[in-house]
């Protein structure tokens, strides 16, 4: 009663009314100040587009069009494995020849200018698609990406899906490859099923026509460098000018003039940042048009500049997995609301670093592209000694080598540990136990990481997919090294530098190899012997698979089972080389004559000293058929047996942590379909009706998992194709393209005659 008489006052609602104010204040500041708000921590859950809804977020650049290049031909197309044939109707394809226009590569290559916070896109017109009158004609307005999604401009795609038209127009690409115009057009022909063909045409060029954010040229005194004689200048003063100079760019030139040194910076899609991992993987996608060019408008141009990127940002932190626009851009950090409840160790400027998770596979997407470009451009060996990625790749090699230490010395004392992030934060996943150390492990010569590709903490720190990544391309890589090492014309502090770091990288691929044989591999009751996803080294093993890659799944794309380096030869090739040379060789087996691609060897004192042994140095790990193992663990995953599949009728697929139980990822369906082509690994024969199968399950579950968009999304719930998130993810629609074009290629290959109506190309899907 007395409280109804103090709430009928006047004073007594106000009271009330503040306090109702203060609890709502409270509320929200809390939520935004978590680290959930994070678009990774969080990610926004997204319906099926509605007029006015708000999609995501990103800005895009905006781009001209290129013209008079042809595709590469077919033989070209798969990246993962060997080609098998080549079509009749293919024999005129040829690679690229001819340059492109004159696009100003400091604005970005093929694009115009871009104004900090603008909002704009870019894409390419195929040759006989016409947008509807709602999108944006040549010369207007381009618009945001998401809004061109709600637009849902036409012609609507003639199946019952009837996806959109959702490429922008050309002039608001970001990105022109005429020669994957051209290959569009040739699918068009070949792609008979229309819903099938639109999703190939608006996914595969998703990234190129939305989410090069920038590309330009180096400074020669960039804000960020520490190393050139003074204290790192602000953003604001790199790119302010003197209120005394008459010409601003003639000043800016004068004082600090531009380089050679190409640059890229990737978006993901809807979050505004650059991630190691998703950077390189979105631009692998296109490797098959990787083809030799000094043009500032190419794709190798393109390349060169993300790998020099990549080094930058290893170079200032190399546990970190996700950064900042390059400040020659212009453009404006993106506020993480995360970097003041997150404590990672060492600490990060957030002006050069978005998000700070130590990932190993960051570092192993940075050696895969290094090692795609120089596969695809080996004359260019020269391009790897000229800036920062050899001093890079020593960054990476000494960051995961620390990592590899266990929680205990020999006497029991805990060591320290060279990273350590604790989070403030309500999910599990988004911290370390143990005072940001992680659970204990015990070292075997694998590398510890904090983090999985998909963001989400580890349980136990010995990652078994990074590892097996990170060891295949670092003996990769070792070939680029060992080649700079005997480089004419190198400095010779160069040479010597890659001579040692040579041998840490193959000795260090050594050990991850060992501890993977010795300790990943367990029995299951059901399934025999397979891979575990995560081990401690204390016998305690993690039985799951994420739909991130790098993944147990996606063993094959790697091919970790065939190293180029043999091992028993590095000593000898490091200390006895032979000639000189201008560019490392390959034996007629496609592996490395290791012997002959070092100049002649400098007295033993110039030599590294040999590493401190180690069990997983000194003994042979254990022998492992690795192919019954991946077929074993490949049966587990696509299970109800893995925790973290996601059975459903709208789509049966692995999904993960990070967006929770019974959330599937497209990703991990096209994952399933390119690693069933992988014969030897996946025991699934070449052409077969088996293999089809597997292929066409997996094919129609992600096109009909869309919610009619026409993009594929990050996860869609396994009971409810129209509840799902990310509708601008690039890398799972690049990797969906890839997809494609490798069905193609083995339907090519085996005389598939797809007018005929032949083939998971030829047939309709409706």
């Amino acid at each position: 009663m007395v409280l109804l008489q103090a709430f009928s006052s006047r004073r007594g609602r106000i009271f009330a009314l503040s306090a109702f104010l203060a609890l709502c204040i409270l509320f929200v500041g809390y939520q935004t100040a978590s680290p959930l708000s994070v678009y990774r921590q969080n990610p926004v859950v997204l319906k099926q587009p509605e007029s006015g809804q708000n999609i995501g977020h990103g800005h895009q650049a905006m781009g001209e069009a290129g013209d008079n290049l042809t595709p590469p031909p077919l033989e070209t197309w798969n990246h993962h494995e060997g080609n098998t044939g080549i079509p009749a109707n293919h024999k005129d394809v040829s690679p690229p020849t001819t340059p492109w226009g004159e696009a100003n590569i400091d604005q970005g290559v093929g694009t115009g200018s871009i104004e900090a916070g603008e909002e704009t896109n870019s894409s390419d017109e195929t040759q006989h698609v016409s947008p509807a009158a709602s999108a944006p004609a040549e010369g207007e307005e381009c618009v945001s990406f998401e809004q061109l999604q709600r637009m849902k401009p036409g012609p609507l795609s003639a199946g019952k899906r009837q996806f959109p038209y959702v490429r922008p127009p050309p002039h608001c690409r970001t990105f022109q490859l005429p020669a994957l115009e051209k290959l569009i057009e040739r699918m068009r022909t070949v792609i008979k099923d229309p819903d099938l063909f639109r999703l190939f045409e608006n996914s595969y060029p998703n990234t190129l026509d939305t989410m090069i954010k920038w590309h330009g040229y180096a400074r020669n005194s960039s804000p960020w460098d520490t190393d050139n004689g003074g204290t790192p200048k602000s953003l604001a003063s790199f790119l302010a000018t003197p209120d005394e100079v008459q010409d601003p760019e003639e000043k800016e030139e004068e004082s600090n003039p531009g380089t050679d040194e190409e640059l890229t910076y990737i978006i993901t899609g809807d979050i505004d940042a650059m991630w190691l991992r998703d950077s390189a993987s979105q631009l692998y996608s296109y490797l098959p048009f990787l083809t030799p060019s000094p043009d500032k408008n190419s794709l190798a141009s393109l390349w060169r500049g993300l790998i020099n990127s990549h080094a930058r940002y290893i170079v200032i932190s190399p546990y970190c997995h996700s950064f900042q626009p390059p400040p020659e851009s212009g453009i404006p950090p993106t506020r993480n609301g995360a970097y003041s409840q997150n404590n990672p160790q060492p600490p990060y400027d957030p002006q050069k670093v978005f998000d700070c998770k130590w990932e190993l596979d960051s570092l192993a997407s940075f050696l895969q592209i290094s090692s795609a470009y120089h596969a695809r451009v080996p004359e260019d060996l020269a391009f790897f000694g000229k800036y920062r990625w050899i001093e890079a790749v020593q960054a990476a090699v000494d960051a995961a080598a620390a990592m590899r230490l266990g929680t205990y010395d020999e006497e029991g004392k805990v060591l320290p540990s060279a990273w350590t992030f604790t989070g403030w934060t309500n999910r599990g996943s988004e911290t370390l136990t143990n005072d940001g150390l992680g659970n204990p492990v015990k070292e075997n010569g694998m590398v510890r990481s904090g983090f999985r590709p998909s963001d989400d903490a580890c349980i136990f720190q010995l990652l078994t997919p990074s590892n097996m990544m990170f060891a295949a391309y670092l003996e990769q890589a070792s070939v680029i090294m060992e080649g700079l090492a005997g480089l004419n014309g190198l400095e010779v502090g160069k040479r010597e530098m890659a001579k040692n770091v040579t041998v840490q990288m193959r000795e260090l691929a050594r050990g991850i190899r060992h501890g993977i044989a010795k300790d990943a591999v367990v029995t299951h009751r059901e399934f025999g012997e397979m891979f575990a996803y995560e081990v401690d080294g204390y016998g305690s093993a993690n039985l799951m698979d994420d739909a991130n890659v790098p993944s147990l799944l996606a063993f094959p794309l790697w091919n970790y089972t065939h190293p180029l380096v043999d091992h028993k030869t590095i000593a000898k090739s490091i200390h006895g080389g032979s000639r000189d040379h201008q560019v490392p060789k390959r034996s007629a087996s496609n592996q490395p004559s290791l012997d002959d691609e070092l100049s002649p060897p400098s007295p033993p004192s110039s030599y590294p000293p040999p590493p401190k042994s180690k069990p997983y140095t000194t003994s042979p790990p254990p022998s492992h058929n690795y192919s019954l193992i991946y077929q074993n663990t490949r049966r587990f995953i696509l299970s109800l047996s893995n925790p973290y599949f996601a059975n459903g009728p709208a789509l049966s697929a692995v999904g993960g942590p990070h967006l929770g139980p019974g959330k599937g990822w497209p990703m991990a369906a096209t994952v399933a379909a390119l690693t069933a082509y992988n014969s030897e690994l996946s025991g699934l024969s070449s052409g077969t009706k088996e293999q089809e199968k597997v292929v066409s399950e997996q094919l129609r579950m992600i096109l009909d998992s869309t919610s009619g968009t026409g993009v594929v999304h990050e996860t869609v719930n396994a009971w409810n194709e129209k509840d799902w998130t990310r509708s601008w993810f690039g890398w799972a629609n690049g990797l969906f393209g890839e997809l494609i074009v490798k069905i193609a290629e083995e339907e090519a290959g085996r005389g598939v005659k797809w007018e005929s109506g032949e083939g998971l190309l030829g047939r309709l899907w409706q």
